[in-house]
C-alpha cells in the first residue's frame, strides 16, 4: 500500500436528485481546497436520501444510466483529477431491478467499479415493501493506493464479507451508510471491521435529515487497523481527512514502533 490521502463529505440527502447532486460538486470542490485528498467518499444514497418519496417506477426511470445520472460527478472527478466514491441507486439492465449501489470515479472521469449492497437493511427488501434487488459479489478493487474494498452500511455488520474483500487484498475498506442505529454500534462495528481484518475503514454517514424527514447523526469516521479513530466527524454537514500510512498495517498498536506479530487471517482455524 502506498500513502492515502482520505477525505470524507459528511451530507444531508434532503433534497431531489438535482439538488443533492449540486450539493455535492459543491463539497467536491470544498474538499480539494482544503485538503487536496487522492479520493472523497460520500454518504450512501447520496442522490437521494436513504428515505425518499420517489415511486418505484421513478428510480427505475431516473437512474437507468450511470454515465447521465453521474455526468456532473464524472466531470468533478476529472477537473479536480481525484477518485470519488458516490453511492446512488442504480437500474439493473433488465429494467425492472433497484440497486443500491457505489461508484468509484477515477481521475479520468470514468466508472471503474461498481458495489452492489449485498446485505439490504430490513426496510429495502422486496418482501419487506422496499424496491432493493441485493447484489451478489464481493468488490475489490487496485487503485493507486493499493487494493480497496466498497461495502455499504448494513454490510458492516456481517464480518464475512470485510473478511472476503481482506482475503482478496483489500488493504482499505470504503463504508458509505445511512446508519439509524446507536452510535455505540456503528463505532463498535467500524473499529471491528478494521482490526478484524488489519485493514482502514471509512465509515462516512449522513446528517440531517432526508426527503421523509429521517434523522441522521453522521459522526462519520476513518480508523486504523488498530482500531484508532484517525478522523471522526460532528453531526453536522462537514468534511473529514486523515493520511493513511502504510506503516499503520503492520503495527501492534498506535504509537508503537513495535511490529504485529500476529495475522487475523493467516491465523485463523480453516478446518472449523
Amino acid at each position: 500500500m502506498k500513502k492515502l490521502r482520505l477525505a470524507c463529505a459528511q451530507i444531508s440527502s434532503g433534497g431531489g436528485i438535482r439538488e443533492n447532486i449540486g450539493k455535492s460538486l459543491m463539497f467536491i470542490d470544498r474538499a480539494v481546497a482544503a485538503f487536496k485528498p487522492d479520493i472523497i467518499v460520500f454518504p450512501e444514497s447520496a442522490t437521494t436520501g436513504f428515505n425518499h418519496k420517489m415511486k418505484r417506477s421513478e428510480v427505475i426511470n431516473a437512474f437507468k444510466n450511470p454515465d447521465n445520472f453521474l455526468a456532473p460527478v464524472l466531470a468533478a472527478a476529472k477537473t479536480n483529477r481525484t477518485y470519488i466514491l458516490y453511492p446512488s441507486y442504480e437500474t439493473a439492465k433488465n429494467k425492472k431491478d433497484i440497486f443500491n449501489s457505489a461508484f468509484l470515479i477515477d481521475p479520468k472521469g470514468k466508472i471503474s467499479a461498481v458495489y452492489r449492497k449485498t446485505h439490504l437493511f430490513p426496510s429495502e427488501r422486496i418482501e419487506n415493501g422496499g424496491m432493493i434487488t441485493p447484489g451478489d459479489s464481493v468488490c475489490v478493487t487496485d487503485t493507486p493506493w493499493g487494493r480497496t474494498g466498497i461495502m455499504i452500511c448494513f454490510d458492516g455488520d456481517f464480518p464475512v464479507l470485510s473478511m472476503k474483500m481482506a482475503d482478496a487484498g483489500a488493504e482499505v475498506i470504503l463504508r458509505p451508510s445511512a446508519f439509524l442505529r446507536s452510535y455505540e454500534i456503528w463505532k463498535l462495528t467500524n473499529q471491528a471491521r478494521a482490526f478484524d481484518n488489519h485493514v482502514f475503514v471509512a465509515g462516512v454517514n449522513q446528517c440531517g435529515t432526508d426527503p421523509k424527514g429521517t434523522l441522521y447523526y453522521g459522526n462519520s469516521m476513518i480508523v486504523s487497523p488498530t482500531g484508532q479513530v484517525l478522523a471522526h466527524a460532528r453531526g453536522i454537514e462537514e468534511i473529514i481527512c486523515a493520511d493513511l500510512e502504510p506503516a499503520e498495517l503492520q503495527k501492534i498498536t498506535y504509537g508503537s514502533k513495535e511490529k504485529r506479530k500476529y495475522d487475523h487471517l493467516k491465523d485463523r482455524n480453516k478446518n472449523i
